[in-house]
């Protein structure tokens, strides 16, 4: 079986804002709807890295589709791919699997590597997750958008935030009005384990991520816009690299990964790491500010040495304000929106996180789950491509502000036709 139907928007009913649908849907041909009834999907994954693991959840899911393929240039990686995926053929070069007979394939290479591979998937004819970010330029995502639409092949990127029930509860409080109208988004992203994360490997390198604002911030710049319902176009930022750029211990991890340098115990304080990439030159602490197209101004700080890990939204409407504390299991997202003097932690609603059984807040599942009935069926998702596009362009114009002193930057605008081809913004709840 092989999907290479184009993509058709369909009327759905739902008011645009700002030339975005609030739903995506997507249709193909008759008889190909009724083969992928009929059959497994056949999936590859490309990549073998951390978040190669996310093609597990097909099978223990128990998906209509299997994993097929797997394929990495380092050799271990593949000879360590044989428990997870045990009946799949393992290849170093993604070239071999363009014309394999696949259905679909989930894409966890290096931020640098997803533009070039989703553009030689999408032309083959196969549908393509990507994990976020869609590109480390604003110019790359529009290429892999623009080859989408012209090839009409299925595009899905992996913000698999949007499934966390942390993010999901936040955004229904907000559509149900609970805090009135939206008037701003605020973000401080705690990254407690940035040193091990970030700076020992290729992500320390901007010519491989182009900045953490962008690699690590193009989450929560999608949440950002997705609580607010609009994109940045204007955004200034400041920040610099100030506690791992003095670090002399350098050297890298080679072609381990994370899982085989972690050490969440010992490696305290931040100054004490080694092994540290030997190219160190994004930047540990950033803040940018936003103003968005629907009037909305936001701000995102993001520090890659504090002692704990986590996110800490607050949303702030005519009506109250929300914020959460916690953003997995056992997390709360409390609302004020009654008056009274001073600051009152017992808030007039307390609205606890469902917990999730997987990765991210059983994110990963999900996401996995809604690619591949994508795949098949078509229909709507959560996530959505312009959407990816419209954080990894914050997050390039925050980085350029950063790197020019503050100088505010606009944001790039996306061609009237790509946003009318992909119907974007994202499901309603």
């Amino acid at each position: 079986m092989r999907l290479s139907s184009s993509t058709q928007q369909e009327p759905n009913g739902h008011q645009e804002h700002d030339g975005r649908q609030e739903l995506r849907k997507f249709q193909a041909p008759e008889a190909q709807e009724a083969s992928r009834t009929a059959e497994e999907l056949r999936l590859a994954v490309v990549g073998l890295g951390m978040r190669g693991t996310l093609g597990r959840h097909v099978a223990d899911r128990r998906l209509r589709a299997r994993v097929v393929a797997v394929c990495d240039p380092v050799a271990a990686r593949r000879e360590g791919s044989r428990e997870p995926y045990p009946e799949a053929e393992r290849h170093a070069d993604h070239r071999r699997l363009l014309d394999a007979g696949l259905d679909g394939v989930i894409l966890t290479t290096p931020d640098d590597t997803h533009e070039q591979l989703a553009v030689d998937f999408l032309t083959a004819g196969v549908a393509v997750f990507v994990d976020k970010p869609l590109a480390i330029t604003t110019a790359g995502c529009d290429r892999v958008l623009e080859t989408a639409r012209r090839t009409g092949t299925r595009l899905y990127v992996g913000h698999n935030m949007r499934h966390m029930p942390v993010v999901r509860t936040m955004r229904e409080l907000v559509r149900k009005g609970v805090i009135g109208e939206v008037k701003a988004v605020w973000c401080r992203h705690f990254v407690g384990h940035g040193g091990d994360f970030y700076f020992k490997d290729w992500h320390a390198d901007r010519r491989r991520t182009t900045g953490l604002l962008l690699q690590k911030g193009a989450h929560d710049l999608d949440v950002i816009h997705w609580l607010a319902d609009g994109y940045t176009v204007r955004t200034q930022a400041m920040g610099g690299l100030t506690v791992y750029g003095d670090i002399t211990a350098r050297g890298g991890q080679g072609e381990r990964t994370l899982t085989e340098w972690f050490d969440p115990e010992n490696n305290w304080p931040p100054t004490s790491l080694t092994g540290l990439n030997d190219v160190v030159d994004v930047e540990d602490l950033s803040m940018m500010t936003m103003r968005l197209d629907n009037g909305v101004f936001a701000t995102y700080e993001q520090c890659h040495y504090t002692p704990d890990y986590w996110r800490n939204y607050t949303v702030i409407g005519t009506h109250g304000r929300l914020e959460n504390f916690g953003d997995t299991d056992g997390a709360v997202v409390k609302v004020w929106n009654g008056r009274r003097s001073g600051y009152r932690a017992d808030a007039d609603l307390v609205v606890e996180v469902p917990p999730g059984e997987g990765g991210h807040g059983g994110a990963d599942p999900r996401l996995v789950a809604e690619f591949v009935d994508f795949v098949r069926d078509g229909g709507q998702t959560l996530t959505s491509p312009v959407a990816a596009r419209q954080a990894v362009a914050a997050g390039c114009a925050a980085t350029a502000s950063l790197r020019a002193d503050g100088v505010p930057v606009n944001v790039p605008a996306l061609s009237q036709e790509l946003v009318d081809h992909f119907s974007t913004n994202s499901r309603g709840m």
